[in-house]
């Protein structure tokens, strides 16, 4: 009898520990901020800046990044009501829901490695890849921001050239959208044209972050087709011009959505060429 109830004392703890290490494994967070952007989406409207919030949610060796509407827009579909054709497609019915709005739907991970950047498009998730920024140049001026000690940085990224204050106070080498590397949080980053605008608006005590894990839904960033950025690109400019037909292809009726699909592509073609991207420069 002895024996049998220390063998189940020890498989108890066998699982306990395997339990604990699985656990472990998804990214418990030790740093969770907000951000606002503020930017200048378009050259036809040059004085109006679009404000969206975004969520850094920081890991043990690694960070997510994604706007907060898009996260709550993921909970939203999960519940939306949906019906098998005798076809064998599906039946979405959006209609009474509050869908919140956003014009940012990727993901973004950052790591000591590399930057990951995932986005669905054609309801294939793919994902290309970037090194870190590297060429950050440290300069000897502080401020404080939000009651936070701030240390300067200048880069030039993809086109546009960036001044960044991060924080000593805050260890971690993380900051919104692609922008890590630095030896401290970064607090706020804005291009020398003032087109767009990152800072720091919220974060979460530590002490309420004990056992939390990531919020991010994985759907988001696991199985992705691994691709590079001009082929995402380019695999969004064809998704845009043939929506209709790529629901349609999949066996999926969106309820009085069809003529709607089709405004949004006209505006979407015709808004193209007062595009003003984060990222100036092609790859």
């Amino acid at each position: 009898m002895y024996y049998y109830k220390k063998l189940f004392q020890l498989l108890a703890l066998f699982f306990s520990v395997l339990f604990f290490s699985q656990l472990h494994k998804k990214d418990t967070v030790c740093g969770e901020f907000t951000y606002l952007l503020k930017a200048k989406l378009s050259t036809l409207t040059p004085d109006y800046k679009h404000e969206e919030f975004f969520s850094l949610q920081i890991g043990d060796k690694r960070a997510f990044f994604a706007s907060t509407q898009s996260i709550k827009r993921d909970s939203t579909f999960q519940t939306t009501q949906h019906k098998k054709l005798d076809n064998g497609g599906i039946l979405l019915s959006t209609k009474g829901m509050n869908i919140p709005k956003t014009q940012f739907y990727y993901t973004i991970i950052q790591s000591n490695e590399n930057i990951q950047y995932f986005e669905s498009v054609s309801m294939s998730l793919l994902m290309y890849k970037e090194p870190v920024i590297k060429n950050w140049k440290l300069i000897d001026e502080t401020k404080i921001i939000n009651t936070i000690t701030c240390k300067k940085a200048e880069v030039n990224f993809k086109g546009r050239n960036w001044i960044a204050w991060y924080s000593l106070e805050i260890p971690l080498p993380y900051g919104p959208y692609k922008f890590s590397g630095l030896p401290g949080l970064i607090v706020k980053i804005t291009d020398d044209k003032e087109e767009y605008d990152f800072e720091l608006v919220k974060s979460v005590p530590t002490y309420k972050l004990k056992d939390k894990l990531i919020t991010i839904k994985k759907s988001r960033y696991t199985e992705a087709i691994e691709t590079t950025q001009q082929k995402l690109k380019q695999a969004i400019r064809n998704a845009d011009a043939n929506a209709a037909a790529v629901l349609a292809s999949y066996g999926t009726t969106i309820i009085q959505g069809q003529e709607i699909i089709r405004q949004r592509q006209k505006e979407k073609e015709e808004n193209k060429k007062y595009e003003n991207p984060l990222e100036l420069e092609k790859d």
